[in-house]
């Protein structure tokens, strides 16, 4: 069995830091503060969670991000993955560009303009992405092959004398 887990003996300064975090609008910093002082006092990471009512990785996490960045582990770091592989990259990139040079009637799809969820549904079909993927995905696959996407607005007008009534807009 290993031995219980517990933060390093901490200098004043250190201690004054975490007692000010205590304090602190983010309750982040104070979770972290209450754990690392705690640990200094001698409790094990299961007497802390049972006290603080928190989890046993929360309060192991704490205590090693410590012993890692010091003070520096009281900023919240970014959630996002280090390793995020986007899903559309390469050949299937290459293939959702080609995919807009056409119609979406071709493809089965009820409108003639495309959308980000039209193409998300098109790029399904044939195995271009494991599953639906959002219309995130689809606009950050957009913006790295340097397309511009802006919806159609109301403004956009039509040659034909009689789009007002056809598209609902006529008044009177």
């Amino acid at each position: 069995m290993k031995p219980p887990l517990f933060v390093r003996p901490l200098t004043p300064a250190e201690r004054k830091a975490l007692a000010r975090g205590l304090r602190s609008a983010r309750a982040f910093v104070v979770r972290r503060c209450q754990c690392l002082l705690k640990s200094a006092k001698g409790l094990t990471p299961q007497q802390i969670e049972r006290q603080l009512g928190c989890s046993d990785p929360t309060v192991r996490n704490a205590l090693q991000a410590f012993a890692r960045e010091g003070l520096g582990c009281l900023e919240e770091k970014s959630s996002r993955p280090k390793s995020a592989r986007k899903v559309l990259e390469g050949e299937q990139l290459e293939a959702v560009k080609e995919l807009l040079d056409h119609s979406p009637r071709e493809f089965g799809q009820p409108t003639s303009r495309w959308t980000l969820n039209g193409v998300a549904q098109v790029c399904l079909a044939p195995g271009l992405t494991p599953t639906l993927v959002s219309d995130e995905t689809i606009r950050d696959a957009i913006k790295r092959l340097g397309l511009n996407w802006k919806r159609a607005k109301r403004w956009i007008d039509s040659p034909d004398p009689a789009y007002a009534r056809k598209k609902g807009q006529e008044i009177g």
